[in-house]
């Protein structure tokens, strides 16, 4: 098959950036070649391993046997056989059977993955026992069968959804693209969209699927199956950013996809949840280096991994990769991590990724037991638990060291006696900060990085790269009113000029320099000004925050501040807006002790808060949940304690995770507002070097002229299109202005960076002297939208302030807030002809009367589905120039009256909807006597009552239909299956919720 296909396409003849012409075939043509290009990295040329097999849709539906069919049976068959040599017809069909009953769900998903793992038996009669089953071959990769096959038609009986692209190693589907043309917008997000249907309407594929990418030809994303949220698509660029063949290329190399779905992939129950992670680019890159460090004769190496990029999965995967692979003679491998991650159930889960011997050191005598027996396999432990370990406790060479938050753990007697204890280990460190530029962090370089200099890094994904891909979003920062900061000569005398100040990698450490810093704690505590910042923050709160759905952390200096200003927020807030988490000692006065919480309500409290419809709205904290605490929903840190350097950088990385709503809407930045006055030095508050940190956090003010200049630009290039213009003249020059394609696609994406600016200062007072202009261009994009992209809510791109100024202003303004929508009756066309709307609006009206009159009645009348597919036709070559607008609009006209004519023959006629709709159908395309059919095939209907939901009866209605079209006169059997096709098709929406 792979020497004759070739699409091949003349992209002058066709649209640029057309979906099938520009993304889809060319991906095609990309992976069925075989290569003789490579990829250099590190100085070696890895040649790319391509030559995928292309198969028709109409031969992926004989092989899969039928549309219900999920793999290439045959073939699957022959692998089986090829790769297992006990195997057997019988259990052939035993396993077969069994592929086919996994559960539709991530639970079948992760069985699925398990088969492809090998970590699944099948008990084998002839030996009397249960052997692994080998399904992909990883070691040889070429006895494998890949496939790549489009426009993939798949049915579940209920649901029929049809994929752009599918992938296949030995006959079973495992990834899917779904493109989209490279000049819209929305392309990706529809992508995503549809992907979601796909989850929901047929998951007994996607329990097969591991993989799905969406792409558009400018940017190529993947995730995993089973995760369809913004924040988990990853941006794949590798080496080859830019280039769009060579990303293709490089994604599907052989080796490469089958290391990504067997390697790559990882399963873990986090809260009794069974979550699945894909590991991004750079995280797979690191394990790449991490393996080649363990293989040299460096013996360290650090790893910085800006915080959120996912550091302990990457310290995962590189455990379990280098206790798999034989040149390391079963290895130890020891991961140092923190207590949130070994109460996070991660470590209690890992046997799902195969590390069957993994062993979580309880305490120092037990990790002291396990070292001094020579345990091989992966032991979990913190670092405190080598205090007092002797020297030279293990002297192996092969025992390899994964520490976590290396830039504080390692420090002192701590790091003395590790590496005292194993010598001759290799020790790779990880860190989510940058290396310092004090005396600690020149630690952290002789520690880990004296192997890799100048700079010191093993592997490097930096805060820009992070906020480039959308693995954390952009920080800003306000500081708050002069009289609530705190004086600033007190903030350098008693912490940022001090010594021990600097450098500062751990909350431990800075409690310690706080608790001299006497004056300093005291202003911040005094009575008074707690009670003036906790009304600023609730103010803040209420207005800022609260209104774009997201929630809040208060950071105060010390255990006894989060008490004083739960006391003062509960005054202004209802109670459980908020609540405190701090640790319990065991003599704490009643004031501190009221606020204590068990193990298990904490974890309640952490779970509600990363909720958005549970409270707590705000988490008052001074140590806990300061590192390792993932919420996305939150956006927002009251920063009321002194921080610096790494803590100050642990801290804020709180609220950059990415976090996408219900309807869509995606957080655009994290913010902090500062009462300590830290952010007004920020040379001094982050000690790194520049380009470390560059776009770590930027002021307030910045986006604030970013907005003016864009304000400016829009005033330029948009609203002078209206200038001296109103009402529905004002309509008009928009709608023709914006017929150009591109025009519009420019807006949107102008329109909206401006809108998620507008949502960050709203209701600021600089805003002002904008806000007319900005409803007047939030009015122009609304119209633009209803017009143009008639297949998706608006409402849903609006932003919560924006989608308020949307509601509360709906009278004013030079431009009317959106269409009007008539009501399709007898009377509509004269309100046509008494509207003084122009015939370029009047068009769009009725297209959109037309829309809402299907979704109304389109489920009880499904023949109006024929008539909606008509307008959409007509207003499709409107806006290509191919009709004028007086053609359009009369052709409209004659839609909207064959809509009244058919409501009123069907009450005439007193038929169902399903057999007015052939009847319909029929009489359209001009079949004799089909008043006659119809009622004929009303009978079939009524002897197969539930042919929409089986299959056998809905064969004999295709047979019954069939026999009646050709006796109608239709000798072409195409056509005869077109008609039948097109009825089944619109029927089976009756009925549907």
């Amino acid at each position: 098959m792979k020497d004759t296909f070739k699409y091949t396409y003349d992209v002058a003849e066709n649209k640029f950036g057309k979906e099938r012409d520009t993304v889809q075939k060319p991906i095609i043509n990309y992976v069925c070649e075989d290569s003789s290009e490579y990829l250099t990295r590190d100085g070696d040329k890895l040649f790319l391993n391509l030559g995928w097999e292309y198969v028709s849709p109409e031969e992926a539906l004989r092989l899969r046997g039928c549309i219900k069919g999920l793999v290439f049976k045959d073939l699957f068959q022959t692998q089986l056989k090829k790769l297992n040599n006990f195997i057997t017809q019988e259990l052939i069909n035993e396993l077969i059977n069994k592929i086919e009953k996994i559960p539709p769900n991530i639970e079948g998903n992760f069985i699925a993955w398990e088969y492809l793992k090998g970590f699944r038996t099948i008990f084998v009669p002839a030996e009397k026992r249960e052997r692994n089953v080998k399904l992909i071959d990883t070691e040889n990769i070429e006895n494998n069968t890949f496939h790549i096959t489009d426009e993939f038609v798949f049915t579940n009986g209920v649901k029929t959804i049809k994929l752009d692209l599918v992938f296949l190693i030995n006959g079973i589907p495992l990834i899917l693209i779904e493109t989209k043309a490279s000049h819209k917008i929305d392309g990706l997000t529809e992508a995503l969209e549809q992907v979601r249907r796909y989850h929901r309407d047929c998951p007994e594929l996607l329990a097969l699927m591991q993989i799905y990418s969406i792409t558009h030809l400018i940017k190529y994303y993947y995730a995993a199956t089973w995760n369809t949220s913004v924040k988990t698509l990853f941006n794949y660029k590798e080496e080859v950013q830019g280039d769009f063949e060579k990303i293709v290329k490089t994604f599907f190399d052989k080796n490469r996809i089958v290391r990504l779905l067997t390697d790559f992939i990882i399963f873990t129950r986090q809260d009794d949840e069974l979550k699945k992670v894909i590991l991004r680019p750079h995280q797979i890159q690191a394990v790449h280096k991490i393996i080649e460090r363990a293989s040299s004769e460096k013996k360290r190496g650090l790893i910085w991994h800006t915080q959120g990029s996912g550091k302990t999965y990457t310290m995962i995967v590189a455990a379990q990769k280098i206790m798999e692979n034989p040149l390391f003679d079963n290895p130890t491998v020891i991961m140092l991590v923190d207590r949130n991650e070994l109460e996070s159930q991660l470590f209690g889960n890992i046997k799902a990724l195969g590390i069957e011997d993994v062993t979580v050191a309880e305490t120092k005598e037990h990790l002291r037991s396990l070292l001094q027996s020579d345990k091989r396999g992966l032991i979990v432990s913190m670092i405190h638990k080598f205090e007092g370990m002797p020297a030279n406790l293990n002297r192996r060479e092969n025992i390899f060291v994964l520490v976590d938050e290396a830039h504080r753990t390692t420090g002192g007697k701590l790091g003395n006696f590790l590496m005292g204890a194993l010598p001759n280990a290799t020790y790779i460190g990880f860190t989510g900060t940058p290396i310092d530029k004090t005396s600690y962090g020149q630690g952290t370089f002789i520690i880990f990085g004296k192997d890799d200099p100048p700079r010191g890094y093993l592997d490097k994904y930096s805060i820009a790269e992070s906020i480039d891909d959308g693995t954390t979003v952009p920080l800003h920062y306000s500081l708050t009113s002069n009289e609530l900061i705190v004086d600033k000569k007190l903030l350098e005398e008693e912490f940022l000029n001090l010594k021990e100040a600097e450098g500062i990698s751990d909350i431990e450490s800075l409690n310690k320099v706080l608790e001299k810093a006497v004056n300093l704690k005291n202003m911040l505590k005094s009575k008074e000004r707690v009670e003036r910042v906790s009304r600023c923050i609730v103010e803040h709160f209420r207005e800022y925050v609260e209104p774009m759905g997201y929630k809040a952390f208060l950071v105060a200096v010390d255990r006894e501040a989060c008490a004083l200003y739960k006391e003062e927020l509960d005054k202004l807030l209802p109670s459980e807006y908020s609540r405190v988490v701090y640790s319990p000692y065991y003599n704490d006065p009643p004031e501190l002790a009221k606020y204590h919480l068990s193990g298990e309500e904490e974890k309640r409290v952490r779970k509600a808060f990363r909720n958005p419809k549970d409270l707590p709205k705000i988490l008052i904290v001074t140590e806990k949940l300061l590192t390792g605490f993932d919420a996305p929903v939150l956006y927002c840190m009251y920063l009321d304690k002194p921080m610096r350097d790494h803590v100050l950088l642990q801290a804020i990385a709180r609220v950059n995770r990415p976090y996408e709503d219900e309807e869509g809407r995606k957080k655009p930045c994290g913010f902090v507002l500062d009462f300590v006055g830290i952010f007004d030095n920020l040379e001094k508050a982050l000690s790194f070097d520049s380009s470390d940190i560059e776009g770590v956090i930027r002021d307030l003010e910045e986006l604030k002229r970013k907005f003016a200049e864009d304000m400016e630009k829009a005033r330029q290039d948009y609203l002078s299109l209206i200038k001296g213009l109103s009402g529905d003249k004002a309509v008009d020059r928009i709608l023709e202005y914006f017929m150009d394609e591109e025009k519009r696609q420019d807006y949107y994406l102008f329109f909206r960076e401006l809108q998620d600016i507008y949502e960050v200062l709203s209701p600021d007072a600089f805003l002002r002297d904008y806000l007319s202009d900005f409803e007047t261009l939030v009015r122009i994009y609304r119209i633009l939208r209803e017009a143009y992209e008639t297949k998706t809510p608006v409402d849903r791109d609006f932003a919560r302030k924006t989608a308020k100024l949307v509601t509360e202003h709906t009278k004013t303004g030079v431009i009317k807030p959106a269409l009007e929508v008539y009501e399709i009756n007898e009377h509509t066309l004269l309100h046509l002809e008494k509207s003084k709307a122009s015939d370029r609006e009047k068009i769009f009206n009725i297209i959109k009367s037309i829309e809402n009159t299907l979704n109304k009645k389109g489920k009880s009348a499904p023949y109006l589905i024929s008539i909606a597919e008509k307008a959409e036709h007509i207003v499709k070559l409107f806006k290509e120039r191919q009709k004028t607008t007086e053609e359009t609009l009369q052709e409209l006209k004659k839609l909207i009256e064959e809509i009244n004519a058919a409501e009123k023959e069907q009450i005439e006629k007193c038929m169902s909807p399903e057999i007015f709709t052939v009847y319909w159908l029929f009489k359209q395309r001009g079949l004799s006597e089909p008043e006659k059919l119809a009622n004929q095939i009303g009978v079939v209907f009524s002897q197969y009552p539930h042919w929409k939901g089986s299959n056998a009866q809905e064969k004999e209605v295709r047979r019954e239909l069939y026999a009646l079209v050709m006796t109608a006169g239709i000798e072409d059997i195409a056509l005869a299956n077109e008609i039948i096709e097109d009825i089944v098709k619109k029927l089976k929406v009756v009925g549907q919720p």
